[in-house]
């Protein structure tokens, strides 16, 4: 499922999104996470040892909302399944770095940090943009 322009329009602002994915027992885990979209889709950026990853890896069912801070009845949410992506994390983590907080690189990162590319196929596709 692909989404329309203006949903892409959307995302491509800087809005922070609530990712859910599941843990081991079933349960709901949200965070707060910085959004990419691009030709391929939506995506965000995390690092392994943390437990986005962890319990994707073990689930992949992942939904992604993001409002828009302004106007909270502005909003797309999209549901389907993660799949970790090494390739060009590091590079997405820069990117998003700068979209978010316009800092050339990400000046979190920690010194064994591996990033990773969390990126949605999506399913399904609910919101209000308009």
């Amino acid at each position: 499922m692909d989404l329309t322009p203006a949903q892409r329009d959307f995302l491509e602002n800087p809005f922070v999104g609530v990712v859910t994915d599941l843990r081991p027992d079933g349960s709901p885990h949200s965070t707060v996470v910085w959004v990419d979209v691009d030709d391929d889709g939506v995506s965000f950026n995390t690092a392994y040892g943390r437990a986005k990853p962890t319990y994707i890896d073990g689930d992949p069912r992942v939904s992604l909302t993001v409002v828009d801070p302004h106007d909270p009845y502005r909003w797309v949410s999209v549901s389907g399944t993660g799949t970790l992506v090494d390739e060009g994390a590091d590079g997405q983590i820069d990117r998003l770095s700068k979209k978010y907080i316009d800092a050339d690189s990400y000046p979190f990162r920690q010194p064994d940090e591996r990033r990773v590319t969390v990126r949605i196929a999506i399913a399904k596709i609910d919101g209000r943009i308009e």
